[in-house]
Order: structure tokens, then sequence, then C-alpha cells
């Protein structure tokens, strides 16, 4: 079980005061969740401009780097990125420093292909699931490059919903013998709640300013790393 930081995703500048934008921020708020406890990070590059950008992996993948050697880092190929099928295979195709992984999402219609690239470029494959329509969709297409890992990615904001919708894509995922490592986060409300329900299921997690800003007691969290120390103690009193 890992927790993973999830650093700042398509947040917008005034979500919070310490949440990271250019390379050289994500790279020192990066070093702060690792020395929390985090086991790896997920970022969402930006552009000059602040703006998410499949172009801007290269720079901030290498401050990463450089900051956290050793460190596996992931980015997102969500196609509100670059809003455009071609930009993004493109930019897929233009990258000269390796993120180790990147999250596809199966419920957008491009995924095969992005999958596909991903796979030639040996970037390894973070399955996105946020519906049981998704996980039937990664079942039928086991023809495709294997993935690394499964990401259960709940936006449900109540509790009832949002656990149905985790065990809908679990059981899907088990009767067809999935059985890739599993990630469970949700978002804001069911931030923490499906952080410590992932934890029972001895799966991982994620946390971090992409997911929400509060810490479990509703406080808002100073940053990115206050998060991740909280998740890895909630995860300490999973395993007792």
């Amino acid at each position: 079980m890992i927790v993973q930081a999830c650093l700042n995703g398509a947040r917008p500048a005034d979500f919070h005061p310490k949440l990271p934008f250019d390379a050289s921020a994500v790279a020192r708020d990066a070093v702060q969740c690792i020395d929390a406890g985090a086991a790896e990070l997920h970022v969402h590059p930006r552009d000059a401009n602040g703006l998410e950008s499949l172009f801007a992996i290269d720079e901030t993948v290498a401050a990463l780097r450089a900051a956290c050697p050793g460190t596996l880092i992931g980015v997102s190929t969500g196609e509100w990125i670059e809003q455009d099928r071609d930009r993004t295979r493109a930019a897929l195709e233009s990258w000269t420093v390796l993120p180790d992984y990147a999250s596809v999402n199966l419920s957008e219609p491009d995924a095969p292909d992005i999958m596909r690239i991903l796979a030639s470029r040996g970037v390894g494959i973070e399955a996105g699931l946020a519906t049981a329509e998704d996980a039937e969709r990664l079942v039928g297409l086991r023809a495709q490059p294997p993935v690394l890992r499964v990401l259960i990615e709940i936006e449900e904001q109540e509790a009832s919903p949002a656990f149905a919708a985790t065990d809908r894509i679990s059981d899907i995922l088990d009767r067809n013998g999935v059985g890739k490592p599993i990630l469970l986060h949700g978002i804001d409300a069911m931030m923490w709640p499906l952080a410590e329900h992932a934890f029972k299921r001895r799966w991982s997690t994620r946390i971090g300013l992409e997911d929400g800003r509060l810490l479990p007691d509703g406080r808002m969290t100073p940053d990115n790393a206050e998060l991740v120390r909280h998740a890895v103690a909630l995860r300490a009193g999973s395993a007792r």
C-alpha cells in the first residue's frame, strides 16, 4: 500500500495558496511530500501561462528527476488538457524526458491509442476507471498493452454511491481476473473516506491538492506535505 502525492491537477491558482504550478515549484513541493512519506508523484505540468500542457512534460519531469531521484513519476494524459486528439498524440510522441507512467482515462474515446503510444515509448500505463463501464472497457481491451496499475477514480460526493461505485468496479475486475495493483482515490468530500477505504482493502491511495484541500478534521491544509503526513498516519492506523 503506497501513498501517491497528487500535487496540482487541474485546480485553478486560487484553489490554495501553496498549489504548485511551474516546474521549480512542483519540484520543491515534491521533495516535501517525499519527506512526508509519499512513495510516488502524480503531476499535471503547466506551461508558462499556468495552463496544463502535455508539451510541458519534459521540463517538469526533468526537475522532478533532479529533485527526487529514484522516485516514480506519473502524469495525466486527460483529453481536456490539449483538447485536440492530434495535439495530444503529438505531445506524447515529442517527450524526451519520459515519466515512469501516465494515467489514461478509459472513459475517453482515444484511450486505446493513447495506451499504445505510451507503451511504444516505454511509459507505464495507469488505467483510470471512474465507472463500471470504464472497467468493462478495460476488460475488453486485453489485447492492448498491459497496465502497470488500475486507478479507481470516484467522483461521487456522498458515501453510499461512492462506495457502491467502487464495489461495482472492483467486482468487474475480480470477475475477469484483472490482478493488477489498485489505487483508489476520491475527491473533495470523499477524499478521506475513500483513502481510508483503500487501506482497509489493502489498496494504495493518493492524496494532494489535486483531490482536495481539507485535512480529516476539516481544517484547511497548509500544503501538500501535510495532506501526505495525514494519509501516511491513516495507513499506519489501518495496519494495526
